[in-house]
């Protein structure tokens, strides 16, 4: 049976801010004669789907669209699953998300952004930030530190996480700070979340129990990873993570009960 996801139930989940990754895949022609898209959504052709479907992250649900919900989403979100991920079509396609009231925005090209080569806590999270919350086909660029404004200048990317710049630290706040303050400073996950991005990056620790544990894992894949690219592909599993957490698991417990282990086992 293939599986749909009604226009409401997309609206929600994109108004709850949870994390999915939504897909126009409408044909060539049908895009061209309506280039307006659900906003949040990235474009990929509907012709090949695992080519652009293993640059997927694979943890996050995937939602794919196209004119009216017929084969061409279908199809793809069937292939998608097939790969492994966990896809689903909009049920009367981009169509039905008006007729539900649902905006759509102009196409516009993928942003880019330029920071320090060899990235670690900041420079980490504030990518993770873009491509949840800002644009979904974010570009990043890691160069040396003396580089990073002159290919700002020369690629028109934003820099950020360096001095003088409008995302980077501010007294003791820092550069992931400044994102959550101008994008979405009503959000306490966020601004949990900042709480130990902030506490792991500016190196105090004791401000936040997690800081240690993010600083952990972020030096450790550094050690394991070398190309920037990739460290950033696998830490956005990081940082979703503890967006999870920060969103609802911050008074769960976990300890050992082996008197009620025994009990559920008998």
């Amino acid at each position: 049976m293939d599986a749909a996801i009604s226009p409401v139930m997309l609206r929600d989940a994109l108004d709850s801010r949870a994390a999915l990754t939504l897909v126009d895949v409408r044909r060539a022609a049908d895009f061209a004669a309506d280039p307006g898209m659900i906003p949040g959504a990235l474009r990929r052709l509907p012709d090949d789907p695992l080519a652009w479907g293993a640059a997927l992250p694979a943890w996050r649900p995937v939602a794919v669209y196209c004119v009216y919900g017929h084969e061409v989403s279908r199809d793809t979100a069937r292939t998608l699953r097939a790969f492994g991920l966990d896809a689903r079509h909009l049920a009367g396609g981009l169509d039905a998300w008006r007729a539900e009231g649902g905006s759509v925005v102009p196409h516009a090209p993928p942003t880019r952004w330029v920071t320090r080569e060899r990235p670690k806590i900041d420079r980490l999270a504030c990518p993770w930030f873009v491509r949840r919350f800002i644009d979904a086909d974010a570009v990043f660029d890691y160069v040396p530190p003396q580089r990073v404004l002159a290919h700002a200048r020369a690629t028109g990317a934003t820099p950020f996480d360096v001095p003088d710049v409008e995302y980077t630290h501010d007294g003791e706040r820092c550069s992931f700070d400044a994102f959550v303050a101008r994008h979405a400073p009503d959000d306490p996950a966020l601004a949990a979340l900042a709480d130990i991005v902030r506490a792991a990056d500016t190196d105090r620790l004791g401000d936040s129990p997690q800081a240690a544990g993010l600083l952990a894992v972020s030096l450790g894949m550094g050690r394991l990873i070398g190309d920037d690219g990739a460290l950033l592909r696998h830490a956005l599993l990081v940082y979703d993570a503890l967006y999870a957490w920060c969103r609802a698991a911050r008074d769960e417990r976990h300890g050992w009960d082996a008197t009620a282990l025994r009990r559920s086992a008998a």
